[in-house]
């Protein structure tokens, strides 16, 4: 039996269609559940859109169509967007299947019934984009403390989740799971700046607009976002207050969440005190990532610097953009998105390090062997300096990928890419070429480059995955072992180019 991993992207808001930095979380997730599937994980996979809001029901009347004509077209665009990137989900939801709707009336009714959802009044600022409540204090200059943006008066019946009641267990718990929250800046933000000062109850519905779930215990008002957004981790792999399925007790408790840093707070505190209200184990672990941000900062309409996925793409290539995002975000901090370092990245790393290992390798082949070389017989020390190299790379990307340090990852396959075009400077195939008495030693040499180019690629297909099929394919080879010596022969496939350059002055 395979161990199960089960991972999650947060699901995208369908109020607009999604940027680049929207979609570098589609894509860690992505690089993450390719790579373990790879290391022989039953992965399960899930993304989706969120669907539901005062929001939502404000831009479909702008646009002159209903709510659900707007989502849909919305979700369409983003599911795209997705398959543009090559994300290798399992399953893409919508909070607007009427399975999920009816689950979380479920739900909703359940925690009312155990006293956790009461009626109350709510009085607060309110933001229209963020769909969230604030107290004064909370205010930042009178404006959004998440977004900046105008906030709004609002006075309405509501009813409240329990949030205090769960406070103190929730901090047992985070500081007991010292994995739960990552990175650790985001524990200590979540407990020191939200959890210990106070939780306040939680508006889980609205009676000022229509577009939402309807309550099950008071028909004039709709399931607020949280609690209907939330769930979909458990609603759409079968849950069911009354019967789980034999899925959701497979799959549940979920390994890892990945979530932008603007919405931990929600997942690793309203999430959590709804699943103990549930009387549901915990997720293992919430990842809230950093944001990518361009010149000028955090990408805005307003400011004029967004930029999409597919516009790059188009002029790109996706694994280009995949290896940008996945490469150049730091585990922890923001990382900056310039079209200068994103052609500088092709060229020096996607062209002149593997590109070119590639194409001069399989060129030399067919130069000096008519495609065709076998199984080393062996091997000097400068051989088993570079096998030792490619043998010590697997523990190296397994250390940096538990940790989710996925650029740190990518630099240890580029470590043996680089260290197999010093060997072929070091070596000198063409001088080799020259000495009829050293053909084995020339066939021997560009064996191990094409076993550590192998090897590589197979490292490469969880980041960029259409590249290293491309590899395998001029390789003529659909071996996916790691052993070097796998493969004891190769009749190789002509050459092509993986990326072109860039030439800036065009």
């Amino acid at each position: 039996m395979k161990d199960k991993f089960y991972l999650t992207s947060a699901i995208a808001y369908t109020s607009a269609k999604p940027h680049i930095g929207n979609t570098y979380e589609i894509v860690l997730c992505d690089a993450i559940a390719r790579y373990k599937r790879f290391k022989g994980y039953d992965v399960y996979f899930q993304t989706g859109t969120d669907e539901h809001g005062e929001k939502i029901e404000i831009k479909a009347k702008e646009a002159g169509i209903e709510p659900q004509e707007f989502v849909d077209n919305v979700s369409n665009e983003i599911k795209t967007i997705w398959d543009l990137m090559g994300a290798s989900y399992d399953k893409f939801v919508r909070t607007t299947d009427k399975k999920h709707e009816k689950i979380v009336q479920k739900i909703f009714k359940k925690m009312y019934d155990k006293d956790d959802i009461y009626l109350g009044k709510y009085e607060g600022w309110y933001c229209i984009p963020c769909e969230s409540f604030f107290t004064e204090t909370q205010l930042v200059d009178g404006k959004c403390p998440d977004c900046g943006r105008d906030v709004e008066k609002k006075s309405e019946d509501a009813y409240f989740f329990r949030l205090s009641k769960y406070q103190d267990r929730l901090v047992e718990y985070i500081e007991s799971h010292p994995d739960f929250i990552k990175p650790e800046s985001r524990k200590n933000e979540m407990l020191n700046n939200f959890i210990k000062p106070g939780l306040q109850d939680l508006c889980v519905t609205r009676s000022s607009f229509d577009w939402g779930i309807k309550c099950p215990v008071d028909d004039k008002h709709v399931i607020y976002v949280w609690l209907d957004a939330l769930t979909n981790y458990i609603t759409n792999i079968g849950y069911d207050p009354d019967s789980n399925n034999e899925e959701f007790n497979k799959l549940w408790p979920a390994d890892i969440h990945i979530v932008g840093k603007d919405i931990i707070r929600f997942h690793t505190i309203y999430w959590p005190c709804f699943l103990m209200s549930l009387d549901l184990p915990l997720p293992k672990q919430v990842f809230g990532h950093p944001w990518l941000v361009v010149e000028g900062g955090k990408m805005s309409k307003s400011k004029g610097n967004v930029i999409y996925a597919d516009d790059l793409v188009n002029k790109y290539g996706v694994d280009a953009v995949r290896y940008y995002l996945l490469h150049e975000i730091p585990f922890a901090s923001d990382g900056m998105l310039t079209i200068d370092l994103l052609e500088e990245r092709i060229n020096s790393d996607l062209v002149n390090v593997l590109g070119n290992l590639v194409n001069r390798t399989i060129t030399m082949i067919h130069k000096y062997f008519d495609g065709q070389v076998s199984l080393s017989k062996e091997y000097d020390e400068i051989d088993k300096d570079l096998i030792d190299t490619i043998k010590d790379m697997d523990s190296k990307i397994e250390d940096k990928m538990k940790n989710l340090e996925i650029g740190k990852s990518i630099d240890e396959v580029f470590e043996v890419l680089r260290r197999s075009n010093k060997y072929i400077d070091e070596t000198m195939p063409w001088s080799l070429a020259k000495d009829e008495t050293k053909k084995d030693r020339l066939n021997d040499v560009l064996y191990n480059l094409l076993e550590s180019i192998r090897i590589c690629a197979v490292y490469l297909e969880s980041f960029i995955p259409t590249t290293a099929k491309d590899i395998l394919s001029q390789l003529n080879t659909l071996d996916k072992s790691t052993e070097f010596g796998s493969v004891k022969e190769y009749n190789v496939n002509e050459a092509k180019i993986l990326f072109q350059r860039i030439d800036k002055n065009k």
